[in-house]
């Protein structure tokens, strides 16, 4: 992969979707997968195909659709899947259509999720980590893990779980600013001290999800790339 290149991964029709009065059927999502692919979007984000029949339908629509051209190659379809067994396999049977699927999954890595939203533990954390990304990879190649607010989270362990998720095959490793509140310079320093702890940084490609809550998604995206992030997106929160 060029290393000068900046991927655009879109996920209007998963986290878009979640604006107040916005709700799209199939056939709105098929109309708007077909528009990305014609922007030249590399990844399409379709949907959280365990959320609701309606969702899982409208993804398995999107991996079946024909969105290539004869000028450019068709984009990735993912699907978004919490870090369990149940998510996984719903997001492969909606996405194994594709001709580029991909399975995006997630857990928190803050402790504030980790204690009061999963009622759980760091140790928890990692063997989820550990066998919900080797799970995903037994269905595809392309595997993109979330440490889900890890701009609020121990930057030591943060990255002590991204490591895991590569060991066990992860492709593209997101870092989203999940309560859309952090400075670019926070931002950046996050994401270079990130791809400085982990020793194995280097095989996956890295990217940013960051919400625009106050107005610095972009800004924050930017200070991504700056650091060498290779893989940029972002989600907007619309007000």
């Amino acid at each position: 992969m060029d290393p000068d290149r900046v991927l655009i991964f879109d996920t209007t029709l998963r986290d878009g979707e979640q604006s107040p009065g916005i709700s799209l059927n199939t056939s709105e999502k098929l109309e708007i997968a077909h528009q990305l692919a014609r922007l030249g979007v590399d990844v399409i984000e379709a949907g959280f195909p365990i959320s609701s029949p309606g969702d899982f339908e409208a993804v398995q629509a999107i991996a079946r659709a024909e969105l290539g051209s004869t000028t450019t190659p068709p984009p990735v379809i993912a699907g978004l899947a919490r870090i369990h067994v149940g998510d996984i396999d719903a997001a492969w049977n909606a996405v194994k259509d594709a001709e580029r699927p991909r399975i995006h999954t997630f857990v928190s890595t803050s402790d504030i999720h980790i204690e009061h939203q999963m009622r759980a533990t760091r140790e928890d954390v990692k063997g989820l980590t550990r066998a919900g990304v080797a799970h995903a990879k037994r269905y595809v190649e392309d595997v993109e893990f979330s440490p889900m607010d890890a701009t609020r989270a121990d930057v030591a362990f943060t990255a002590e779980v991204c490591q895991i998720a590569i060991e066990e095959g992860a492709t593209t490793v997101n870092i989203p600013d999940t309560v859309g509140y952090t400075m670019p310079w926070q931002f950046g320093a996050l994401i270079a001290s990130l791809r400085e702890r982990i020793p194995n940084s280097d095989r996956a490609v890295w990217s940013v999800h960051c919400h625009n809550d106050l107005g610095l998604a972009v800004a924050n995206s930017l200070a991504a790339v700056m650091q060498q992030c290779v893989a940029c997106h972002a989600a907007y929160r619309l007000h």
